[in-house]
């Protein structure tokens, strides 16, 4: 688990990403191997991660305010929406089979992997983003990153590119999001599995207490390296490998799906 913990906060820091991405398989081929109950695999997966990522996107933000690539306007403004939408995609995802969750991960990445090797960099930020605009991508980006267990950044980062704003301040921002839909994701699943009576070995609901253990302190130092290093990037390099990086993550997904 080191190692991949260890991967996972460097991430998180350089792309914005919270850690999600990576340590949702590496959770789920690690409870399948433990013969977890397949009904709650890719659940407790995914309230692991959001447990984990809580102070991983916190250790992110810090590192990205640092280097000014972090506005509180845009977080509150933007994330209150995305917070809602977890809130909802919460609920309905403890409905959901895993294959059926594993099927949606995939195309949503592929699709937003796409949208970032194709859009060009640009330095003018846009500052009529309406009310609208909020509203319907805070939404539509919290009801996807919950059934997932990320926090955001595959689809925040896109959004805020679209919205005008450079990458390195898209990514800062996509920090500071995914910490609000971290805690407010992990509380939903925590609560969700309580509800659903999930009886899962050295588990609280849907989180898992070792796993949790033993990422935290590597994620959130390696998140900070990550941060650090990514403002040291050319921008759209940064951009063009965070795109190739979904596609990654993407493709492993797709191919878990046709296998189980």
């Amino acid at each position: 688990m080191v190692p991949t913990a260890a991967v996972a906060g460097f991430f998180a820091g350089l792309f914005g990403i919270g850690g999600g991405l990576i340590t949702v398989p590496f959770l789920f081929f690690i409870f399948e191997y433990l013969n977890i109950d397949k009904t709650y695999l890719m659940h407790l997966s995914v309230g692991t991660s959001f447990s984990i990522t809580i102070l991983t996107s916190l250790s992110s933000v810090l590192a990205h305010k640092k280097n000014k690539a972090f506005d509180f306007n845009i977080v509150f403004n933007y994330g209150i929406f995305v917070v809602v939408g977890v809130m909802i995609g919460t609920i309905l995802t403890a409905f959901l089979n895993t294959k059926s969750l594993l099927l949606f991960f995939s195309l949503i990445v592929f699709f937003f992997g796409a949208y970032l090797l194709l859009k060009n960099e640009t330095k003018q930020i846009k500052t009529n983003v309406t009310f609208i605009k909020k509203t319907f991508f805070g939404f539509i980006s919290g009801i996807i990153c919950a059934p997932m267990g990320i926090t955001g950044a595959m689809m925040n980062v896109p959004i805020l590119r679209y919205f005008g704003y450079p990458i390195n301040v898209a990514i800062g921002c996509s920090s500071g999001i995914g910490f609000m839909i971290s805690l407010f994701g992990a509380t939903g699943f925590f609560i969700s599995g309580l509800y659903l009576n999930a009886d899962l070995p050295l588990s609280l609901g849907f989180v898992n207490i070792p796993a949790f253990l033993i990422f935290i302190p590597i994620t959130t130092f390696m998140a900070r390296v990550g941060a650090n290093t990514v403002h040291n990037m050319n921008k759209v390099k940064a951009q063009r490998l965070f795109g190739i990086f979904l596609y990654f993550i993407g493709t492993i997904f797709i191919l878990r799906y046709f296998n189980i």
